[in-house]
């Protein structure tokens, strides 16, 4: 299976230079690409390996200057969005599961399936739960008493949807993710650490997607919330009533403590940590290590720990690089005042 670099063209919009005939298996770095496969230049950076990828084609930027002639170019005014849909024209291409219910999965008498639904070997689907039309379920997942996961979802190999929760439609949950694990919640007593019931639930809202080995808690009462839209990448840990709104990102390793309030459209980098019962406002963008600590209320670039706006804390980045040559000064100093003294003396 494959596309022509022509046809590639036509779905991205790009003005096609040299053999459009030519098919190619996939996509793949300017550095790897094979003779079958389609490549993209979007950063200046790369740009010598123009000289010597192997690629049938590549999609580069209107612009660009390229002196080889055996190379077809296919010349986009957004080149990272052209190639986004070139790689989405063959990700389309996998094998989509045949609806049914394969052998070694176990579904309830009492669960609720729609039309088109497909549930792989050794899936389980307990009393109550329901399964939207065209829903997938792939091998070893689970839909727990009372859950729900809406139309045309798809739920990873090994991932959990725990009692109750609920998952919208067209969403994606990867392999390995469990939605509705109890909250962390301990009270210190003098015999040791008792375990507080945690009794709500998650809502998952429509086209969201949440990666693998990712972990939401279910709320201590009400809900954990994750409005639409908003993606969520592998290994991230959303704790207990967190609110995260529509058309935010959140990056690898990060962690949303307790109670946490995240408005729409916030960008989160790997391994942020907020802190609970925080308030994150739209429209920020909390930069990778970054420590919120407390509430941030404007939209914006913020870095460091605890997570300050851009400027100031590359400021306070660059004081910090002079403090070892600032110490000696004031060190050297000291010893001429005290030379001076003593002379006084």
């Amino acid at each position: 299976m494959g596309f022509s670099l022509r046809e590639l063209a036509d779905l991205c919009g790009a003005r096609l230079e040299g053999d459009g005939e030519r098919i190619v298996r996939g996509p793949a770095t300017l550095d790897r690409a094979g003779a079958d496969e389609v490549s993209f230049l979007a950063n200046p950076r790369y740009a010598g390996l123009m000289a010597s990828t192997r690629a049938a084609g590549v999609v580069v930027a209107e612009d660009a200057v390229v002196e080889r002639r055996d190379l077809a170019l296919l010349r986009a005014e957004d080149p990272n969005r052209c190639f986004t849909r070139v790689v989405a024209a063959f990700a389309a291409q996998r094998p989509v599961p045949e609806p049914g219910v394969r052998a070694g999965a176990h579904v309830d008498p009492g669960a609720r399936l729609g039309a088109d639904v497909s549930i792989g070997p050794g899936a389980v689907v307990e009393r109550d739960a329901d399964v939207g039309d065209g829903a997938v379920l792939l091998p070893g997942s689970y839909v727990g008493v009372g859950a729900s996961i809406g139309a045309g979802s798809t739920l990873g190999a090994g991932a959990a949807l725990l009692d109750g929760v609920t998952v919208g439609a067209r969403c994606t949950i990867h392999a390995g993710a469990v939605v509705g694990a109890d909250g962390f919640g301990f009270e210190p007593t003098r015999e040791g650490w008792v375990k507080i019931p945690q009794c709500g639930t998650v809502v998952v809202e429509d086209d969201v997607e949440i990666g693998a080995n990712t972990t939401i808690d279910r709320a201590r009462f009400g809900a954990t919330r994750i409005g639409r839209g908003t993606k969520i990448d592998n290994l991230v840990h959303v704790a207990h009533n967190v609110e995260i709104g529509a058309d935010s990102v959140v990056a690898a390793q990060a962690g949303i403590a307790g109670s946490a309030r995240i408005d729409e459209r916030v960008v989160i980098g790997g391994q942020v940590g907020v802190a609970g019962h925080v308030r994150i406002a739209s429209g920020v963008r909390l930069a990778g290590q970054s420590g919120a600590y407390g509430d941030i209320t404007e939209p914006g670039d913020y870095l460091d720990t605890p997570a300050r706006p851009r400027r100031e804390a590359l400021r306070r980045m660059a004081s910090a690089g002079r403090a070892e040559e600032l110490a000696k000064r004031v060190r050297e100093l000291e010893r001429r005042l005290e030379r001076l003294e003593g002379d006084g003396r």
